[in-house]
């Protein structure tokens, strides 16, 4: 409790928002791209495909957006002081190959920051779809299932996802707002609350670097430089308990836990969206938190649901505690988040399975 009283009684402002009213208000989170910026945003890609370069090494120099650059600028605003995402609607994915629209979102990302890698083989391009991976698997990655995921957050600054095909049903994304989630909790519970402040582990799940243990000891929640900070993903948080050493969970972080993600959970709190082909996802990944529901996918193989993934460190962000190292190596802000070894060579894998 003597954590909560160094804090705000109640967070407000536009990144305390919830989802009822965010679904009504539309216009502060989707953007619908005209033809004017689509044909800049093609004439940038074909120019940097002319180089013969690797997607990877997008930088935003090399894909100049004259006009487009300035709402990106209004974007990068809104993620990191605003209501922390925003929906771009309308990119024609379905009259390109897969390398036009990843140029096309990678050129995107290298305006609102710089890529981060997803694996330790230096890929900042990630795939998201169903592998086959078993879910129950303590080390496999939900994002690779059908399954439902549960509210996290992932390791960089803003989390970025282009969708190239939709499920046949079912696969929404989620997003909520942390602070928002905190109010309810300091008004119905603050003795719970609280225990979210704890040192609570989190499974690496088989991600462990040299030195390391196999679990981070991360708060779920952390009160930093005048910044409520969200680190959460409840099933490696539960699947860290298999570890002899590990914060041990009492029967009061277990009902604290609970309560978190109920109110997550809530339809009135979260905004569920649908993403179409051509939507882009952006999110500010330390106020939010996202999810996705679980999806029948079609049986043909090319109509299988698959969205493009980006971790980006952006400028200008807010400082992080220093236990985030554990997990981001460094906290430099502008340049941690992702995972980066001494081989890693940051490339944009155009196959799902590269």
């Amino acid at each position: 409790m003597r954590m909560l009283e160094k804090m705000p009684e109640r967070f407000e402002g536009p990144s305390a928002w919830v989802g009822a009213d965010m679904a009504e208000r539309r216009e502060a989170w989707l953007h619908d791209l005209t033809a004017g910026e689509v044909a800049e945003l093609e004439a940038a890609a074909r120019a940097f495909a002319g180089t013969g370069r690797d997607i990877g090494e997008i930088k935003a120099e090399a894909f100049p957006l004259p006009r487009f650059a300035g709402h990106l600028k209004e974007v990068s605003d809104k993620l990191l002081n605003g209501c922390g995402f925003e929906v771009m609607r309308g990119l024609p994915v379905e009259w390109y190959d897969q390398r036009m629209a990843a140029t096309i979102y990678c050129g995107i990302g290298a305006h609102l920051g710089r890529a981060r890698s997803q694996n330790a083989a230096g890929h900042i391009l990630g795939h998201v779809r169903d592998l086959g991976a078993d879910p129950d698997d303590p080390n496999s990655r939900i994002y690779q299932t059908s399954a439902r995921q549960t509210f996290h957050t992932d390791s960089a600054d803003v989390v970025g996802l282009l969708c190239l095909q939709e499920a046949k049903e079912g696969g929404d994304s989620l997003l909520v707002s942390v602070e928002t989630i905190y109010n309810r909790m300091r008004e119905a519970r603050p003795d719970l609350l609280a225990l979210l402040f704890d040192p609570i582990a989190t499974d690496r799940r088989g991600e462990v670097p040299e030195g390391m243990e196999p679990w981070m000891s991360i708060p779920p929640l952390s009160w930093f430089g005048g910044k409520l900070t969200v680190f959460y993903q409840r099933q490696y948080i539960d699947s860290a308990q298999r570890f002899e050493g590990a914060f041990r969970l009492t029967p009061a972080h277990v009902e604290a836990l609970d309560l978190f993600d109920t109110l997550a959970n809530d339809p009135a709190l979260h905004l569920r969206m649908r993403l179409a082909p051509g939507d882009m996802q952006f999110v500010h990944n330390h106020g939010q938190l996202h999810d996705r529901t679980g999806f029948l996918d079609w049986p043909e193989r090319a109509r299988r649901r698959h969205l493009l993934r980006l971790w980006l460190t952006v400028d200008g962000d807010r400082a992080l505690p220093p236990v985030f190292a554990e997990r981001y190596g460094s906290i430099t802000v502008g340049d941690r988040g992702g995972i980066i070894t001494p081989a890693t060579r940051l490339h944009a894998p155009i196959d799902p399975q590269g």
